[in-house]
């Protein structure tokens, strides 16, 4: 019987449940390198020019970088340390936490959702509901005895950040600076911290396949030693190289849908490496589950009008769920 968990344990060669059909593997002699990804500098004091690259990266890729972002050093190391730590906790202490149902919210699971898949990803990934702080922390990890405290601290200030770089999104798309997260609600926040084990084959398998991002907006902090998140450029694959002391930031299915399209929730998928595992923290900023996603009226005056019926995020949320990752886009079922 196959483990179900994949960290930690030691493999010769792929499990043939992991082993993608010749058609949907990943290509890799075939990826380029992102020479040009967008980084914007947070803390050049030029407020108008930060708006205007923010504006031109969704428009043009659907996702950036952001440097000077205000989250500190200190707290980027501890939540980098203390992943590492639990990823490297043995099987049976992990496997106290698994569950393959996407609706707790804390979890250790694999792949993306075992019960649907018939085709596994090369991934263990510890999930978290991070918003409101009180009600969630309770139900996290207790071992390492440093997460919570790490954790939070983490939470708390990329909240801030994402909550800045919205009102910058919203400015860029020429609105009120308020005006998405006044769309957007009490927004909830989720965690993923992924680890992708060093692959016998990685050129067989995914960490995880091509897709977009449910939620507003991610803000990931990616390993700097091991290179495996690519996006989709004007049909190409580019590998993203890690930026020191960076994050990147993606534009999601909610942002898009707001935009009225006019941004772009980017595909993107994350590869595996023969040597070296590699692990990634993804932040989601979600909107509230009763927001009703709407284009404001300033972005749907134009001849084209809505490009999206109205939906609740909790009923994009739950069709998002109920298919595979790598289906169609989930947006194209609410266009009108």
């Amino acid at each position: 019987m196959e483990p179900k968990v994949i960290s930690g344990i030691q493999f010769s060669s792929l499990p043939s449940s992991y082993i993608r059909p010749e058609s949907q593997r990943p290509k890799l002699s075939e990826v380029v390198e992102c020479d040009n990804v967008p980084i914007v500098d947070l803390g050049c004091g030029d407020r108008s020019l930060i708006i205007k690259q923010i504006g031109d990266a969704c428009r043009e890729y659907g996702f950036f970088q952001v440097t000077n972002h205000g989250v500190s050093k200190e707290v980027v190391d501890k939540i980098l340390g203390v992943a590492h730590e639990f990823f490297r906790l043995p099987v049976e202490e992990k496997m106290k936490l698994y569950s393959d149902d996407p609706s707790k919210t804390m979890r250790l699971s694999t792949s993306f959702n075992v019960k649907k898949e018939t085709v596994h990803n090369w991934r263990d990934y510890l999930r978290l509901h991070c918003y409101p702080l009180d009600k969630y922390v309770p139900e996290w990890p207790t071992n390492p005895s440093s997460f919570k405290d790490i954790v939070s601290s983490y939470c708390m200030e990329v909240r801030q950040l994402g909550f800045r770089l919205q009102e910058a999104i919203s400015e860029s798309l020429g609105l009120d600076k308020d005006s998405l997260k006044n769309v957007l609600g009490e927004q909830g926040q989720h965690m993923a911290m992924n680890y992708y084990p060093a692959c016998p084959e990685p050129e067989l398998t995914y960490g995880l396949p091509a897709h977009t991002d449910p939620n507003a907006l991610t803000i990931l902090l990616q390993d700097l030693q091991v290179a495996g998140l690519q996006v989709l450029k004007d049909g190409k694959w580019m590998a993203i190289k890690p930026q020191p002391d960076a994050f990147v930031i993606n534009i999601g299915d909610q942002l898009q849908a707001l935009s009225n399209g006019k941004y772009k929730s980017v595909w993107h998928r994350a590869v595996v490496n023969a040597d070296n595992a590699r692990l990634s923290v993804a932040s989601f900023l979600c909107p509230c589950d009763s927001a009703n996603i709407s284009a404001p009226k300033g972005l749907t005056s134009g001849e084209d009008g809505a490009v999206y019926r109205d939906f609740t995020y909790a009923e994009y949320y739950n069709k998002f769920w109920s298919r595979n990752l790598d289906q169609e886009h989930c947006l194209e079922l609410f266009k009108n």
